[in-house]
């Protein structure tokens, strides 16, 4: 029994690599940083830190890694690999398609099943790989790739968390991650079936799934990063127990949960105690996540189908006034972070050409319509409580 980790970041050796450990199944990552790759190999384990629960920290041991120069030894360990998983950031999934194709042309040879897991908080990443696998395979083995490579996704719930300078000079490889242990994956589109893997949950309705955890934890994290910005804190955990933020919080979750019922037909109690897991997770203090981590990257956060537009907009169709989450848009609208080249180029948008400018060309709504509208109010709002002096 044995697996392939595309990524050995934080994710991949603090969750994927950490569960495959405790059930028994070899695994070897590939990277594409040689460093990491020479890191892994040289010292051959690494420790996972149970953020509030100390007594189930863990050592992984006998680690090994690949480097994107290793194609032939990459490939034979997909051919022999019961499952492949992918943990490379939804923007980097293009480069792991040559890889994984070629390891899917030797396991043609071989014969049997072969499932690829992606583990990406990305859009239908899944279907990213297919595509672009398909695109390029061999004749020979593309009928097996048609009938025998399952590529489906997992929800990675379990927050890994950058160790501070002290513990990185006495373990470079160790993780903090969050006292969260199960992998959801969507069972449709298995052919054969995975390890037997801890944590392991295998979902059959898995659109509900992705959307209910997407619009509840994406969005309430999008909305504690940029109001806690404006705000003034460092720390998600500091920012989601300001009571100024937990009001608007608590309202995106309101707006949210209304509209995922509606759509899944979810009862809405239900939904709303799901809220509670999210909002657990965001003020708890053990977990010590940093807002310029979260709120990162604006110009894609503010995105059409992103975390707070994308709620906004599920919400408005479904005749719920999203007024909590626009006055989270019009916050992540004016975040600023002298390090961060998005949040500069936005500012440099927002001061050159205006609000109504960034919610066309970067949010892609109507400036005039419900949600463009709303958030133009809520930028007034927050100007004239003295949060925005722009």
């Amino acid at each position: 029994m044995s697996c392939v980790i595309f990524g050995a970041g934080k994710i991949s050796r603090g969750f994927i690599g950490h569960l495959l450990y405790i059930s028994g199944i070899e695994f070897t990552f590939v990277e594409k940083f040689d460093s990491l790759v020479d890191l892994i190999n040289e010292r051959k384990e690494y420790t996972v830190n149970i953020l509030g629960n100390s007594d189930k920290n863990c050592v992984v041991k006998n680690v090994k890694a690949l480097g994107f120069s290793d194609k032939d030894e990459i490939a034979k360990a997909i051919a022999d690999a019961d499952a492949v998983f992918n943990a490379v950031g939804g923007k980097n999934l293009g480069e792991i398609v040559p890889f994984l194709t070629a390891g899917i042309e030797e396991k043609a040879k071989k014969g049997g099943y072969l499932n690829i897991v992606t583990c990406e908080n990305w859009k239908q990443p899944a279907n990213i790989l297919r595509e672009g696998i398909a695109e390029i395979i061999s004749e020979d083995a593309k009928e097996y790739f048609e009938n025998n490579v399952g590529i489906t996704e997992a929800v990675i719930m379990r927050s890994a968390i950058e160790s501070d300078a002290e513990l990185l000079k006495k373990d470079p490889l160790i993780v903090n991650v969050q006292n969260f242990w199960e992998l959801p994956v969507d069972s449709s589109r298995l052919k054969g079936e995975l390890p037997k893997i801890e944590g392991l949950k295998l979902i059959a309705e898995f659109t509900g799934f992705l959307e209910r955890k997407f619009y509840t934890y994406n969005a309430a994290n999008g909305t504690t990063s940029y109001l806690g910005a404006l705000f003034g804190y460092e720390k998600i955990a500091d920012a989601a127990h300001d009571e100024r933020i937990l009001k608007i919080l608590d309202g995106v979750y309101q707006e949210t949960a209304k509209a995922l019922s509606l759509k899944h037909n979810f009862p809405l109690d239900e939904q709303l105690a799901f809220t509670l897991t999210s909002k657990n997770k965001l003020q708890d203090y053990t977990i010590v996540d940093f807002i310029e981590r979260n709120a990162r990257d604006p110009l894609r956060k503010l995105g059409p189908d992103d975390r707070l537009v994308g709620s906004a907009r599920l919400v408005d169709s479904y005749g719920i006034k999203p007024e909590n989450l626009c006055t989270a848009i019009a916050a992540a609208i004016y975040y600023k972070s002298e390090g961060d080249e998005f949040a500069n180029k936005l500012g440099e948008m927002r001061r050159e050409h205006g609000v109504d400018y960034i919610l066309e060309n970067v949010c892609k709504i109507d400036p005039n319509g419900t949600i463009g509208t709303l958030v133009k109010e809520k930028i007034e709002l927050l100007k004239s409580e003295g949060y925005i002096n722009e």
